[in-house]
């Protein structure tokens, strides 16, 4: 096997790293470094007749010093296996990322899931199949013929849940690992997601609280998240296709170790625990997990695409005029296999 080697450029001064956080939207209240990623070599084997040297153009901007960070340079249509690894290895240090000025077709936004992971299928809404791909979820309030959907549509209802802090198929016996999420169109105002960091939330909890919630088991539902908003129209069979599954309140995190919250919309109660005192404790949670210091709020503009880590984070989009504005998002989002793996 050869070897290819990737190679950061020095760090840049600090007048350069205001500039180009700048340049990119950043976060202004804390600059942030600005640095080659990762700040070591790394080398990923390949076939011998594969093995040249080069300098990976890719560069990680933090937003905060281990939450969220921008990653520019790359073209997420022709990855290569380092800078796959690199993506990799910044998505679990900082659980979100975000990589703008991209151009990706639906067939793009598929191999780009199936690059990090087995792909999870969206749930079926009752709806002919706006996309290319039934393997990629339409976070749109658009239907098939790429018109506004009514104020009454169901899909649009039951949409309207995807504005509660959740983790993306968290409902699932095998959840959701990693979401990418694409841009086409955005609306003109409002429409942005919140990131919560739920391992820094974790940290944050006081010893007691910490030793109170360990091995707690939670159940979670997509009709809880739905029925949360009044919205019940689901059939017999759509119930039965996703029946309540449990997990755990605290898990680990299986690449960096790190413990982390594990909740949102979806989970209804604490099993074994009377469900008025189950739902406080984890309404109690949720406040916590989403004050200001643990969350990112991320504007779109048309070729963002937003990568994050659904085992470590919750995140909910933001209202907008949907009655008016079109927004077409689109996403793919792999299996948490790790959840199939005994403790």
């Amino acid at each position: 096997m050869g070897v290819i080697r990737v190679r950061p450029r020095p760090e840049r001064t600090g007048a350069a790293k205001m500039s180009r956080c700048q340049r990119h939207g950043v976060e202004r209240e804390a600059p942030p470094a600005v640095y080659r990623f990762p700040p070591q070599a790394i080398s990923v084997e390949f076939p011998q007749e594969s093995v040249r040297e080069e300098t990976m153009p890719i560069e990680v901007l933090p937003v905060r010093p281990s939450f969220v960070a921008r990653v520019i340079g790359a073209d997420l249509t022709a990855l290569s296996p380092a800078a796959t690894a690199a993506i990799g290895t910044a998505i679990d240090t900082y659980s979100v990322l975000i990589v703008p000025d991209q151009h990706l077709d639906d067939d793009h936004l598929l191999t780009l899931g199936k690059t990090f992971g087995d792909v999870e299928p969206p749930r079926n809404h009752r709806v002919v199949q706006r996309l290319k791909h039934a393997e990629l979820a339409d976070i749109s309030n658009l239907d098939a013929n790429n018109r506004l959907r009514a104020a009454d549509d169901h899909r649009r209802l039951d949409s309207l849940g995807n504005r509660l802090w959740h983790s993306d198929a968290s409902f699932r016996e095998v959840p959701g690992a990693l979401s990418m999420l694409f841009a086409h169109v955005v609306p003109p105002a409002g429409g942005e997601t919140e990131f919560a960091d739920l391992r820094a939330a974790y940290d944050a909890l006081d010893a007691p609280m910490q030793a109170r919630i360990e091995g707690l088991a939670v159940e979670h539902s997509i009709f809880h998240s739905r029925g949360q908003l009044g919205h019940t129209d689901y059939t017999d069979a759509e119930r039965a296709a996703l029946p309540p599954v449990l997990h755990p309140l605290v898990r680990v995190h299986p690449v960096s170790k790190r413990k982390t919250l594990y909740m949102g919309s979806h989970a209804s109660h604490i099993v074994g625990w009377p469900m008025p005192d189950g739902r406080l404790l984890l309404r109690d949670l949720m406040e916590h997990a989403t004050q200001r210091e643990f969350v990112y709020r991320h504007a779109w503009r048309v070729g963002d695409l937003v990568i994050w880590d659904n085992r470590c984070t919750m995140h909910r989009g933001r209202s907008y005029d949907d009655a008016t504005h079109p927004r077409d998002l689109r996403r793919v989002t792999t299996k948490d296999l790790s959840m199939l793996q005994p403790a």
